[in-house]
């Protein structure tokens, strides 16, 4: 007799158990060895299947927006600062970062996008492929760019095992190290570097016809800092290499899109209206019964019946008319694909109403699924921000630092200080309220309760910086009393 799970999940006796018995492996078998058609699979979807489109976009734009901004908050006690001295210096921070960040020229390698730009990059590709990788590379200052440092996004297919000849793509050995899917690691499993090939293996490329790889060391042996970021959610302790977002829903995804196209070209066909001449006489040629001496080909002759405007036409005796007009068939594609859906974004953590853009409930559901939502984003936007902003932010201040644009004594000999003067929030303006009034009023009330900061209520409601609402706002006053005294 069984005891426990064994009288449940775990039963090899139940009908309905007896013959489901898979394995679960380590992540090299699960993960690492299926990576490649997964992501190959979800991209294709994510290309050509709307619901899947809709969940990497909301994921996205939920998690990033219009761009994550810097609002430096360091620790002014830790630092013998006065509250006035470090809001100047978070200030100055504010604007050398601001110079760098929002020129494309000076902080993507590729000078396509401006920082805020290359996090949605960095997002959309993390959601999509599974992960993404950042290399920080460097360039010659100029006279308007001080700063050397830029970021280049790689495709995550581009990190892969330098082959040649009998080599495997899933796992190879490198000495004492050994490289999974292009991320090499020691014997303890620490990351040691990455495998960088200069274009997507097995992909035709007459420009580049042979593929060759470069190995980038993950941290700089001199100065212990970053060479490479690696966007992913890590779903296992041993996984090395992140699964598209969309990964628990592909088959149900694929197969939802497979019947919304038999379902379209049903209704197409259905709308088709076909007439069929019938005869009851075996007798009778084309020529008799349209009464014209026409090409012998009769499908030619018939063809030149037309359903035009209405009409009384007198027909050949023994030649009768018949129609097969559209079905009114009721289908219930829209509740059976509508399940799927809600499945589909349940499984990715979001309400199906937030993807699909639909919100026909009350206005508390939609509150409802606008709230759950926002608990999904600000998860996956807190990861983001340790694994992308603040890294890069540190590079960043570094290089201001050594370069004696910012003034940070104790920077690069106390941690705690290091820490200290790295403190910053990330805000990005959040979705429109459903009920403007009352998300003021809410606002309000977290602001006079202190639940809440006006540059934080400021940048997540209209992405405004405190600092410079201030300014303005004593700028109007002034030249308003200004007016009123003339």
């Amino acid at each position: 007799m069984g005891t426990g799970y064994a009288n449940g999940g775990a039963s090899t006796t139940k009908k309905t158990l007896k013959s489901w018995r898979p394995q679960h492996f380590s992540p090299r078998w699960d993960i690492d060895e299926h990576i490649g058609l997964l992501r190959s699979r979800a991209a294709d979807l994510v290309m050509n299947d709307a619901v899947a489109s809709a969940i990497v976009q909301t994921l996205t734009n939920g998690t990033i927006g219009a761009g994550l901004k810097l609002f430096p908050r360091i620790k002014a006690d830790e630092l013998d600062m006065t509250q006035e001295q470090a809001r100047l210096w978070s200030r100055n921070v504010k604007r050398e970062f601001n110079l760098w960040a929002a020129n494309q020229n000076a902080c993507d390698f590729l000078r396509r996008n401006n920082f805020f730009e290359l996090q949605q990059l960095a997002a959309r590709a993390m959601f999509s492929d599974g992960d993404c990788f950042v290399l920080f590379k460097r360039r010659p200052p100029e006279k308007l760019m001080p700063y050397s440092l830029r970021i280049q996004l790689l495709d995550a297919q581009r990190v892969s095992n330098p082959i040649s000849g009998l080599g495997s793509q899933v796992e190879m050995v490198l000495g004492k190290n050994r490289i999974v899917r292009g991320i090499e690691v020691d014997k303890q499993g620490s990351l040691v570097a990455i495998h960088v090939a200069n274009k997507i293996l097995y992909e035709p490329n007459l420009l580049q016809p042979d593929i060759s790889w470069q190995r980038v060391l993950w941290h700089g042996q001199q100065t212990g800092l970053p060479n490479i970021l690696h966007l992913c959610k890590d779903q296992s302790p041993d996984q090395f290499r992140g699964t598209p977002v969309i990964s628990p829903v592909i088959e149900s995804l694929k197969q939802i899109n497979r019947y919304a196209d038999a379902e379209l070209s049903a209704s197409i066909i259905r709308s088709f209206f076909a007439i069929f001449f019938t005869q009851n006489q075996t007798n009778w040629s084309m020529n008799q019964i349209t009464g014209q001496q026409l090409e012998d080909d009769a499908e030619t002759a018939a063809k030149n019946f037309k359903i035009g405007s209405p009409s009384v036409m007198n027909l050949p005796l023994g030649i009768d008319v018949k129609s097969i007009g559209s079905s009114n068939a009721q289908s219930t594609f829209g509740e059976f694909i509508s399940t799927f859906i809600k499945n589909a974004c349940a499984a990715v953590g979001l309400p199906a109403e937030v993807v699909m853009k639909t919100f026909n409930a009350s206005y508390s559901a939609s509150r409802a699924a606008l709230l759950q939502a926002e608990d999904e984003f600000r998860t996956r936007r807190k990861a983001f921000i340790s694994d992308f902003c603040t890294p890069i932010y540190e590079l960043f201040l570094t290089e201001a630092i050594a370069l004696g644009r910012i003034d940070a004594p104790g920077f690069f000999d106390d941690p705690i200080k290091h820490q200290a003067y790295l403190a910053a929030d990330w805000y990005s303006e959040k979705t429109k309220a459903l009920d403007p009034l009352k998300e003021v009023s809410a606002q309000t009330k977290r602001l006079e309760n202190g639940l809440s900061t006006y540059s934080k209520e400021l940048a997540e409601s209209a992405g405004l910086d405190f600092d410079d609402v201030i300014e303005t706002l004593n700028q109007e006053r002034q030249f308003l009393k200004t007016s009123q005294e003339e």
